[in-house]
């Protein structure tokens, strides 16, 4: 269970300006790379009840009852297209299809930190790229421009090492001039990579 920390009632899931909120969300994206790991949804589902809070709270309760039910769409769908649970690309994509952009950005990044080279500044560009529709769910559209300006050139200039699977050109597109809406990038199409 998380300690409530703010002061006042919570009306909209905002990581950037409550605590409790940032507890929540770090906490399932931490649980839900162990369950893509173990091929369950176990570990994901243990962390949402200790984070369920005991004070009330409907927003904590939707986001973490929202998370749970994606998380197991991607668990289901690295299973029904038997994907290697260490592919960057096949896993980010699923979790971008799903919404799931702040566990995309922790996903490729844990990847990032071992890469190198141009293949590097792509899976930064992808980071981004996720950062950019984390700052749009956030209300915070002059800091999502900022990360799609530094999103684009890595992208555009590197996009033939990204695998033919993952529609960077979708996202190219969505990024410039930036869509609100985020782009599917054809999950869908997984299986027949």
């Amino acid at each position: 269970m998380v300690a409530r920390s703010d002061s006042h009632k919570i009306t909209r899931f905002d990581p950037f300006e409550s605590r409790l909120c940032r507890q929540v969300r770090n906490g399932l994206s931490e649980s839900l790379m162990t369950s893509i790991q173990r091929g369950n949804i176990d570990p994901s589902q243990a962390v949402a009840e200790q984070l369920r809070p005991d004070h009330g709270e409907p927003v904590i309760e939707q986001y973490i009852d929202d998370r749970i039910t994606r998380y197991q769409a991607v668990i289901a769908q690295i299973r029904s297209a038997t994907l290697p649970v260490d592919d960057t690309y096949a896993v980010a994509l699923l979790l971008w299809d799903q919404g799931l952009f702040f566990e995309v950005h922790e996903w490729v990044e844990a990847k990032w930190l071992y890469s190198s080279g141009p293949g590097k500044l792509v899976l930064q560009a992808l980071i981004r790229a996720a950062g950019t529709y984390v700052h749009l769910e956030a209300g915070c559209p002059e800091k999502a421009k900022k990360m799609v300006a530094k999103a684009l050139p890595p992208l555009i200039q590197h996009k033939a090492l990204v695998p033919g699977f993952f529609n960077v050109d979708v996202l190219i597109a969505s990024l410039d001039p930036l869509n609100p809406v985020p782009p599917k990038l054809g999950a869908s199409k997984l299986g027949e990579h």
